[in-house]
């Protein structure tokens, strides 16, 4: 950046165009970087878990995200969301982070995305369902690895660590997590906590 600041009546296109490169690529490794830090400090700085209201995450997230769900016209809704024994700012993260993705990979249609909590013997899932672009079956364990991207940078911004985070933090709390979709169709990630 120096370089280009103070020498920048004395480059030719070419070496202006080489700084762009150096710089644009160490924008990028921060941003690896950052994402590097974060993956990893889901378990070594992680809270300790207490009763959690998934309905209060879902508010609090709801009010962080309201500019992006705003401007996407995003209709958010949940049904029978529990609560749980949890890291509270990781189960914020983790609703944050589906949302952005539904967001993100929404289709010409308005966004719809629901949180539902389907209760079982020993645990609960959650359903985040959105009728976005979908995901071709071959990617369905492949989005879930850090910084595997589907899309170019062109197409979609990102490092590609989302859904890697929200792997992170599930596995955390002895859960799992995975993907039905179609493609066209829309996605439903579901993920278990136990009770």
């Amino acid at each position: 950046q120096l370089l280009g600041k103070r020498y920048a009546d004395k480059l030719d296109d070419d070496a202006r165009e080489f700084i762009n490169f150096a710089t644009d690529g160490a924008k990028r490794m921060q941003i690896m970087i950052n994402d590097l830090l974060e993956y990893s400090r889901i378990t070594t700085r992680g809270d300790e878990f207490s009763e959690v209201s998934l309905l209060e995450i879902l508010g609090i997230v709801h009010s962080n995200l309201n500019i992006k769900i705003n401007e996407n016209n995003a209709l958010i809704t949940n049904h029978n969301l529990p609560v749980v024994k949890a890291d509270q700012s990781q189960m914020i993260r983790l609703f944050q982070n589906m949302i952005e993705n539904a967001l993100k990979y929404r289709s010409e249609k308005q966004p719809l995305i629901s949180f539902t909590g389907i209760e079982k013997d020993d645990h609960w899932i959650i359903r985040v369902s959105d009728n976005g672009i979908g995901i071709k079956p071959e990617y369905f364990d492949r989005i879930f690895e850090i910084f595997e991207r589907l899309h170019s940078k062109s197409e979609f911004s990102g490092t590609g660590i989302g859904l890697a985070v929200c792997k992170r933090i599930v596995e955390r709390h002895g859960g799992n997590i995975w993907v039905e979709s179609v493609p066209g169709k829309g996605s439903d990630f579901y993920f278990t906590l136990p009770k």
